[in-house]
């Protein structure tokens, strides 16, 4: 008996062949029209007939995927045969996934249509490194007829990957050429394998599902093309979107149990831990820790050269990713529309989550009516909403699509912004294997700062990231000193709570020393303000302020109130609490207490008197301290406490003792 979708034998799990595994595993993916012959050119390389719902054998279409092995030599495809309707292209780009060679088949006797050049397009967002082109149904015309279809598909590929690719003959029914279209896979399995494609082999495991479905007596079963990485039976898993915990049970490829599968071959996943209904095409099985769920995602974009209308921003598109499909809202960062075979980054606002890795290929349809309009790479797979991408963006993200992984490992850690980050998430945010020696060569070169948040715990924040942080935390002082003009200073604290939103107040503690020290802010007391900020005094506000400062040096210890100034005052009189304050910022007065302020030259007379006193005698009471200034206990108790607070005395109980010469 098959099981219920048709491929696999009642002995699933029981069957125990062991496929040869020093072959090369690679994906081959059909692609073309409707009735172009795909699913019986399938059948005259592999015996298999990959049509295997009733309804498909009926009507003599593919409308599921459709799946068989070839063995070339060296070489193990895994074909996956793809429906050419075009009311399946969603199918279609779901048995796209992780597909390594291409196989456009095209009719003789029909020549090129709609669905060919769909599928065309489809394939070259896909970056393919190599393909096959196979002319099909050749004993059904004239060779004359033949020699024109060819010349037609040259014409159509060749500004393609295709471009370079064989021309194959072929015909399912007699079997011409089916020996060479063998051969020309062969070829293009070894440009594939060649191309570097294979080092995803030691990536972790993930395979997106393409099918999946319940076994009696077994349970859960999934379906797809591994990716990346290799999985062992009793392995764990995680089932992502979902974080749902799986084990595998068995494994299958091709109708045969097989211990592992890995990266290029087609798997058939028996769980444990998760029910059948659980489970849908677009969800992918990962390694742990491999995948995180997102429903944003930073991406390169292009709109098909022969798109009818540009892609406009913040327009709804149905997202094509793995096996997933994904209404979006496509969020251009630096036009209002992508014209017609232009490419620009963009942000997608995803409906619901997908798992995707950097450089991961996609392509989007529109919403209505339904035509392939663009794809792309994916940038961040994990992004951060860019409110407003400014030029320091924008180069980062191209620097995203660089050939130099230290020049993607810098961009991926610029837009983690100030999260805390692992080394090894540098595989599935730029594509590098080596993820702790890539954090190390940054360190060193300086594009990544460490800061101390806590005595067991440091975070690595890229430079740009701080930078930014410092150019912010300067903007947003300017626009303080602009609300207040007569302040040299705003309060610190009061300030700093706007930054609060960051989660890491060590963070910003460590951004303004670092601007403390390059002078470009100053510190004084509780308050903060940039260096080239100081107040703008009209012509009366500075003449108020020489008065004022005036007024507390003559009045020495028997110093005037903000209230007694302002009655003074014979204009600005609104001014004088500012301007007060002023003059504290400035260093020419000294407030110890809340409205009791003193010339800096009589509190330099204080420190300097006590001194001397202290060095006759090493204790002293407030009366004693009172009597030796010259003032009344209403200033002399301000005056000790202040004293003690800034360290140049100690109190114990009723006496002092000087401790150390701090007012200096």
């Amino acid at each position: 008996m098959r099981s219920p979708l048709g491929i696999f034998s009642a002995s699933f799990f029981y069957f125990k062949i062991e496929i040869n595994h020093m072959a090369t595993d690679l994906i081959l993916g059909t692609s073309g029209h409707i009735d172009h012959g795909k699913t019986s050119l399938i059948r005259a390389l592999t015996g298999v007939n990959t049509d295997r719902l009733p309804e498909e054998k009926k009507r003599g279409i593919t409308i599921e995927l459709g799946f068989a092995l070839l063995e070339l030599d060296d070489y193990r495809l895994g074909i996956v045969d793809v429906p050419g309707h075009e009311k399946f292209v969603r199918n279609m780009l779901a048995g796209a996934t992780g597909m390594d060679i291409a196989m456009l088949v095209v009719a003789a006797d029909d020549s090129i249509k709609q669905q060919t050049l769909e599928h065309l397009e489809i394939l070259r967002l896909l970056n393919l490194p190599a393909g096959v082109i196979a002319i099909t149904k050749i004993d059904m015309v004239d060779p004359d007829w033949i020699d024109l279809v060819e010349d037609e598909v040259s014409e159509l590929v060749k500004d393609t990957f295709l471009a370079t690719a064989p021309i194959i003959r072929t015909s399912s029914h007699t079997g011409e050429g089916i020996d060479n279209l063998k051969q020309a896979l062969r070829n293009a399995a070894e440009k594939v394998e060649k191309s570097g494609r294979l080092m995803a082999i030691e990536a972790p495991f993930r395979m997106a599902i393409d099918r999946t479905f319940a076994m009696e007596g077994h349970g859960t079963v999934v379906t797809g093309s591994v990716a990346t990485g290799n999985l062992q039976v009793g392995e764990e898993l995680l089932i992502q979107p979902g974080n749902i915990e799986v084990r595998v049970r068995s494994l299958q490829n091709h109708t045969h149990a097989v211990k592992h599968v890995n990266r290029g071959q087609r798997a058939a996943i028996n769980l444990a831990g998760i029910h059948h209904n659980e489970t849908h095409r677009g969800q992918e099985l990962t390694a742990k820790g491999h995948l995180l769920p997102s429903k944003l995602i930073t991406v390169n974009l292009i709109a098909l050269s022969d798109a009818v209308k540009p892609i406009k921003d913040r327009s709804r598109v149905r997202l094509h990713i793995g096996a997933a499909e994904i209404i979006c809202n496509v969020r251009l960062l630096d036009r209002e529309k992508l014209d017609p075979g232009c490419s620009a980054p963009a942000q997608l606002f995803l409906s619901e989550s997908a798992v995707t890795t950097w450089n991961q290929p996609f392509v989007v349809r529109s919403e209505s009516p339904v035509t392939t309009i663009g794809g792309g790479q994916v940038l961040s797979p994990n992004a951060k909403r860019i409110q407003s991408a400014d030029q320091l963006d924008l180069e980062m993200l191209a620097k995203l699509a660089s050939q130099q992984p230290a020049d993607r490992a810098s961009a991926a850690l610029f837009f983690t912004d100030i999260e805390n980050w692992d080394p090894t998430s540098l595989s599935r945010t730029a594509g590098i294997k080596e993820g702790p020696a890539m954090e190390q060569i940054l360190l060193e070169n300086g594009e990544l700062v460490e800061v101390l948040i806590s005595p067991t715990r440091k975070l690595r924040v890229h430079s740009a990231v701080i930078l930014r942080l410092s150019k912010r935390i300067l903007n947003a002082l300017k626009k303080q000193h602009d609300l207040h003009p007569l302040q040299s200073v705003i309060d610190r604290r009061s300030f700093l709570s706007g930054f609060a939103y960051l989660g890491e107040d060590a963070l910003v503690k460590a951004v303004v020393d670092k601007l403390r020290s390059d002078k470009l802010i100053r510190l004084s007391g509780t308050g903060i303000g940039r260096t080239d900020c100081g107040p703008r005094l009209s012509k009366n506000e500075q003449t108020l302020l020489t008065n004022i400062v005036s007024w507390f040096r003559a009045d020495g210890l028997s110093p005037p109130t903000v209230a007694d100034c302002e009655k003074r005052a014979t204009k600005n009189r609104e001014s004088v609490g500012q301007l007060v304050n002023l003059a504290v910022n400035n260093g020419e007065l000294v407030q110890i207490a809340d409205d009791v302020f003193l010339h800096q030259e009589v509190v330099d007379w204080i420190s300097q008197t006590l001194r001397e006193l202290f060095s006759r005698q090493a204790q002293l009471t407030m009366a004693e301290i009172r009597d030796c200034l010259g003032t009344t206990r209403k200033y002399a108790v301000p005056i000790c406490e202040y004293l003690d607070k800034t360290g140049f005395t100690e109190r114990d109980g009723d006496h002092r003792t000087l401790k150390c010469a701090v007012s200096d």
